[in-house]
């Protein structure tokens, strides 16, 4: 941060904004501090947590030696006399004589003293019932352990649970798993300016926030109901003050649009004050998203609460979730820090100065490629509705075409793993 950046806040009476890097870890570390109890859950409530511990095997993987193929298990050379049958689920009986074989399904237990393993379509019999053909060199069957060992580490602590995670968990044995529950959040919409239904006019606004932050936060994996949604919140201290204190009762994380100003209507600050919070990130060297704070509550219970918040700017919002939300939530479930891909930058970029600037773009995955939309004030959600992210034009520089710049990564469907 440049000293005219410093002389400038400290003229206004307010702290000097946070680089926007140094306030991403200081929001992670902060929420991984106070990261959410570890809860044992069934592997039916398990989608959407986080693993609190490893995910280990309960047995090798695959627990005993399974057939890969319909066919025959054999012993010895052939021809081969049938003395049975095995299919899966069920225990296999040992060849105990050269010359035998019993019909064996795939996924079956391969029976103990099997050489070989015949396929069934390069098999044929023998007018008295013989099995002849001739088994391929390798094995036609899973050896214990070949996927895992018993007490292996599958997963670290911190892995998203989803669909995959839940069926590896099944396969080796877990009926239940130690995580991390998603976090329950809301939002209150501040401004006396803005409509909730209808077109904008006379000097009122439409409310783009309430519909899409909710939207947002679910795809960083919180929990969110409908009731946890109020606003607009009067333009009132006291009313404020009552909206958050409501809000916290049942959440672990608290959003709110617009007042974090000092503007007379800008009540944020005021209710923190009021509540005993404590700034984590007041202001962040950004934009879009200027300003935007993040606060830190310690209710009676002693359980950490948070406040975020963001700009009243639809833009400057999404960019406070980017920046701060995202890696708070990271922190609270015990994920690690999201990193950023980079990408190349297919056109020029302007630089802000002394501020991050976040440029809303489209990501050509294919290519690794970043393209600048248009339609990107602050107030604008056009632009935002065609990007896949913001690229990172760091302080001090500007983006040329071909430079190699990070990107925050949008979550564009829900429960996708963001940055």
């Amino acid at each position: 941060m440049s000293t005219e950046t410093e002389a400038a806040a400290a003229e206004a009476g307010t702290p000097p904004p946070a680089g926007w890097e140094e306030a991403r870890s200081r929001v992670y570390a902060v929420g991984l501090s106070a990261a959410l109890p570890a809860v044992a859950r069934p592997l039916a409530e398990a989608d959407g947590h986080t693993l609190a511990e490893p995910l280990t095997t309960r047995t090798d993987l695959p627990a005993f030696p399974t057939s890969s193929v319909d066919g025959w298990a054999v012993r010895g050379p052939g021809p081969w006399r049938v003395v049975g049958r095995v299919l899966a689920g069920h225990t296999a009986a040992p060849l105990e004589t050269d010359g035998s074989t019993v019909e064996i399904a795939t996924g079956a237990m391969v029976p103990e003293g099997t050489t070989a393993i015949l396929r069934i379509e390069e098999s044929a019999r023998t007018v008295d019932g013989l099995v002849t053909g001739t088994p391929r060199p390798a094995p036609e069957w899973r050896e214990p352990g070949e996927e895992a060992y018993l007490g292996e580490e599958l997963l670290p602590a911190g892995t998203p649970v989803d669909p995959a995670v839940l069926g590896l968990a099944a396969s080796c044995g877990h009926d239940t798993l130690r995580v991390r529950r998603p976090p329950r959040a809301a939002l209150l919409v501040f401004g006396d300016e803005l409509l909730t239904s209808g077109p904008p006019g006379a000097g009122r606004v439409r409310d783009a926030l309430g519909p899409s932050v909710p939207a947002w936060l679910r795809r960083y994996g919180c929990q969110v109901r409908t009731a946890d949604v109020v606003g607009p919140v009067a333009d009132t201290l006291p009313a404020h003050v009552a909206a958050v204190r409501g809000a916290l009762a049942n959440a672990d994380l608290v959003c709110t649009t617009g007042g974090t100003m000092h503007g007379p209507v800008d009540h944020l600050h005021p209710t923190l004050e009021a509540l005993g919070a404590d700034y984590v990130v007041n202001t962040v060297a950004v934009r879009p998203g200027f300003p935007m704070l993040l606060a830190r509550l310690v209710g009676d219970d002693g359980r950490v609460r948070f406040v975020a918040g963001l700009p009243g700017n639809p833009q400057s919002a999404v960019v406070a979730l980017v920046s701060l939300v995202a890696p708070l939530l990271a922190g609270l479930t015990g994920r690690p820090m999201p990193v950023l891909p980079h990408v190349t930058l297919a056109e020029p970029i302007p630089g802000r100065g002394d501020y991050t600037h976040l440029a809303l773009a489209r990501w050509d995955r294919v290519a690794g490629t970043a393209y600048p939309v248009r339609h990107v004030g602050s107030a604008m959600l056009r632009g935002l509705a065609g990007a896949d992210g913001f690229a990172v034009i760091r302080p001090g520089a500007s983006g040329a075409a071909g430079d190699r710049v990070p990107l925050v990564p949008l979550p564009l469907t829900p429960g996708e793993r963001a940055g």
